[in-house]
């Protein structure tokens, strides 16, 4: 068996943080399954541009491969009805929505631990549950900028920026999966579930780790750093060269030994000016310019040998192409296909996610409501008159079951 086979979870879930954590559970073998809305065409995801027709979008495929798909309206009587026959057989109720959504629409422990003492209910909202912004929309570009991410990121002399991946939605979504398969650890060990309150707000905040620590005990205010310096640590940054631009980093004394050699600089392993962390950091505006200069004079690939030869922490900045074709990444098997109807094979990285030693299997995302008949007929037994009756009461809105 794959590792979370015997998990079965009910995702309210659209867009990008609830489906990336989700994702990663599929691809680990739980089954997922998406409670799509009818009402309103099912995931958002489904249609966003550039690369979506119909209800297919590549965007839709990279959140939801190895998921099914269930349409159902939770607002109609019928509908909350199947909702509640799956709960009854589920180990979890997955949602991504507005902090004050689950509670309105009922998917709290305390709205369902009447049929399902164990049920862990695990909402990822924009600002969590509690709170002054709890009844507020959170999006990415929003907590990173009011996390205090973007002030921090940057040229000094430019305008704050945000991170060009939606980094606060994809850490909450890890955050979820965590706090999710913790909760179903707790209840299947005590026998009783519960609520996992968990937000991209307090991911954003959390993850402000050393430097809010900084902060908070020694009054530290982080500024922004030229060609995205780390803090502390010099020279760890990004360096032009000749043809285009390479990260160096010296995060221990002896990477900085080994690079006076390698830009042929020896005697400033130990000059007073640069031989300890404390040194360089005191005198960075005298030792990066100098920097700069010597590896200005070679291209990338020029440094890339001498640095990788003296086991010195480097990269090449590459753009995604080249990270795609980065030939670690097909070493590590990062790239996977799937086939689907429309687009034929689809190729699009693989969870990074790892357990044991067998590889994870991969299917495309559903097509909406494409699993009602085995979900409403397998997992819940429904028979064909009790379907019908179902979706003559609006169950299913305008889709019926396949």
């Amino acid at each position: 068996m794959r590792p979370l086979e015997d998990v079965r979870i009910l995702a309210v879930e659209q867009y990008g943080a609830g489906p990336f954590g989700s994702v990663h559970l599929a691809d680990l073998g739980a089954e997922v399954i998406k409670i799509e809305d009818p009402r309103v065409g099912g995931d958002v995801g489904r249609y966003v541009p550039p690369y979506a027709e119909g209800e297919d979008s590549l965007f839709f495929e990279a959140f939801n491969r190895n998921k099914s798909s269930l349409s159902l309206d939770l607002a109609s009587p019928a509908g909350r009805a199947v909702f509640e026959d799956l709960v009854r057989t589920s180990d979890a109720v997955y949602s991504n929505l507005r902090g004050d959504v689950p509670a309105k629409i009922r998917i709290t422990y305390d709205d369902l631990a009447h049929l399902n003492p164990a049920i862990v209910c695990c909402s990822l909202t924009g600002f969590g549950m509690t709170g002054p912004r709890a009844s507020e929309p959170g999006y990415d570009y929003v907590l990173q900028a009011l996390g205090g991410w973007m002030e921090l990121t940057g040229d000094p002399d430019g305008p704050p920026s945000k991170s060009g991946l939606s980094m606060v939605d994809y850490s909450g979504g890890f955050v979820a999966a965590i706090s999710l398969l913790a909760g179903i650890h707790a209840a299947r060990r005590d026998g009783i579930g519960m609520d996992c309150d968990v937000s991209l707000y307090d991911t954003a905040i959390g993850m402000l780790t050393y430097p809010a620590a900084w902060h908070l005990n020694a009054g530290f205010r982080p500024t922004r750093m030229r060609h995205s310096a780390h803090p502390s640590l010099v020279p760890f940054q990004a360096f032009e060269a000749k043809d285009g631009w390479l990260v160096v980093g010296c995060a221990k004394e002896k990477f900085w030994q080994r690079l006076t050699v390698v830009i042929e600089r020896p005697e400033w392993a130990s000059d007073p000016r640069f031989a300890t962390f404390a040194d360089r950091d005191r005198n960075r505006d005298v030792l990066l310019p100098l920097l700069e200069a010597i590896i200005a004079e070679r291209t990338v690939a020029e440094w890339l040998e001498p640095l990788r030869t003296a086991s010195i922490p480097h990269a090449p900045i590459n753009d995604v192409a080249a990270a795609l074709a980065e030939p670690h990444t097909i070493a590590r098997d990062l790239l996977v296909e799937t086939d689907h109807p429309r687009y034929g094979v689809i190729r699009q990285v693989a969870s990074p996610v790892r357990v044991g030693s067998e590889p994870p299997t991969y299917r495309r995302a559903p097509q909406r409501n494409e699993d009602a008949a085995r979900i409403l007929g397998e997992v819940l037994g429904y028979g064909a008159t009790a379907i019908s009756d179902l979706a003559a009461r609006g169950a299913f809105g305008d889709v019926a079951p396949a």
